[in-house]
């Protein structure tokens, strides 16, 4: 099927130059945008859509999360990260069966369509069912069994091998639209020799790396009297940057650790709304953008967020670091709109499909009503998304060619049957 949109403001986002189009068209053939021009296009299509008054951009991507965590929004909070894990999340976790973990995806799904994300990680259980909610929900995702290593020896090599089972299976499923990664959850829940055999598993799978990195000082200091070294140096002896990888969070890096991971080509996942809730801190993102590390934006957990709002990270990327370093120039809007969308194509290795609206590229594109007084004049697009728009002017979302949401109107999803559904999987655990 051919869909023309016309009319549009639109925001190219090209390698190394984010141009806006006025008056522009863009002609979506199947699953993947087949042309982009400006003015009258003569063009035979099935259907032609005006956006009109609206722009048009890549859709948001979001690198890190744990989707069926909107189960526990609000369950628990003010609390450190090792206390709010500990004590409060881990012992209600252990309770989600695939029911949960089904429904709870399916809400996060809603929330992030509503908000513009075409594409989302998740590390989780069961991840069976959150492939599933992917496949009928239409949208596109970098899915891997987060695998915890402190269990038995028959817990943990359970673990593995279900995380090795389901890359297998659901690699390339969907259409196409999810891609697998391996996820030992990080350097303090997995020991040394089982961090090296699930390297082993991703290079025997060909698929990268995804991984919790230096969150908090505690994790830090922690590894340093159980490995005699900082969380960076450590996976680098393991051989886990010698994979393609992506890390979460890396609020607490060194200099000499920044270079190491531009140099191995880590991806970074930057997740300032967790990290700020959690009092975990601000990663050093002008720095890393410095030695040439193009840093990427995830919400985490809604139970650490609160909410799964990328346009919501975007905004607070560009001003946080602003604030903390006391420089206006510290992260522009420009580089924090590709942290959100280019990016985040970057750090799940889909640069070639996803992350810009170019020819070729899978037509994942959202558009943003430009009409309401909040975002009046439009003398700037790109400013506009960054410090004024909100994820209520999202209007249209597309996902390989499909539309998903139209006019606000959901097209895939159920909402009210999933928040029916939602809120009676919560309430059969915490009995």
């Amino acid at each position: 099927m051919k869909r023309l949109i016309t009319q549009a403001r639109m925001l190219t986002m090209k390698e190394g130059e984010t141009r806006t189009l006025e008056d522009a068209w863009l002609l979506i053939d199947g699953e993947r945008i087949a042309q982009v021009g400006t003015g009258n296009p003569r063009i035979d299509a099935d259907e032609v859509i005006s956006m009109q008054g609206k722009l048009i951009l890549p859709g948001w991507i979001n690198t890190h999360g744990h989707a069926a965590m909107t189960l526990l929004r609000g369950f628990a909070d003010d609390l450190p990260l090792q206390v709010w894990l500990e004590e409060k999340v881990w012992p209600m976790e252990a309770r989600f069966a695939p029911r949960q973990i089904r429904w709870g995806t399916s809400l996060a799904v809603v929330e992030m369509i509503r908000g513009g994300t075409t594409c989302f990680t998740d590390m989780y259980d069961h991840m069976d069912e959150v492939a599933a909610v992917v496949e009928e929900s239409g949208i596109r995702a970098s899915l891997c069994r987060g695998v915890i290593g402190l269990g038995s020896q028959e817990e943990r090599k359970a673990k593995r091998q279900e995380a090795v089972r389901f890359a297998r299976e659901w690699k390339g499923g969907a259409e196409g639209r999810i891609s697998v990664m391996i996820a030992p959850h990080a350097p303090y829940t997995c020991p040394p020799e089982y961090i090296e055999e699930l390297v082993a598993d991703s290079a025997e799978l060909g698929v990268p790396i995804h991984i919790h990195m230096s969150e908090t000082e505690a994790e830090v200091e922690q590894n340093q009297r159980d490995y005699h070294a900082r969380p960076v140096d450590h996976l680098l002896r393991l051989g886990v940057f010698d994979r393609p990888c992506l890390v979460a969070h890396a609020v607490h890096l060194t200099s000499e650790e920044i270079e190491i991971l531009a140099e191995k080509d880590v991806k970074v996942s930057h997740n300032p709304g967790s990290n700020l809730k959690l009092g975990s801190g601000i990663a050093p993102i002008p720095e890393m953008l410095n030695a040439g590390i193009r840093p990427s934006l995830g919400t985490d957990g809604a139970a650490s967020n609160n909410n799964l709002d990328l346009m919501e990270e975007v905004h607070l990327a560009a001003l946080i670091h602003k604030g903390a370093r006391r420089d206006p120039e510290a992260v522009p809007a420009e580089i924090a709109l590709r942290m959100g969308t280019s990016y985040g194509a970057e750090a799940l290795f889909l640069e070639d499909q996803i992350g810009s609206l170019e020819v070729g590229k899978q037509a994942d594109l959202i558009s943003i009503d430009l009409k309401g007084a909040h975002l009046q004049p439009v003398h700037d697009p790109v400013s506009h998304l960054v410090y004024a728009a909100s994820r209520e002017d999202v209007q249209d979302v597309f996902v390989a060619g499909r539309p998903l949401m139209r006019n606000r109107e959901l097209l895939t999803l159920d909402e009210e049957k999933i928040r029916f559904e939602t809120n009676r999987a919560f309430a059969e655990i915490a009995q």
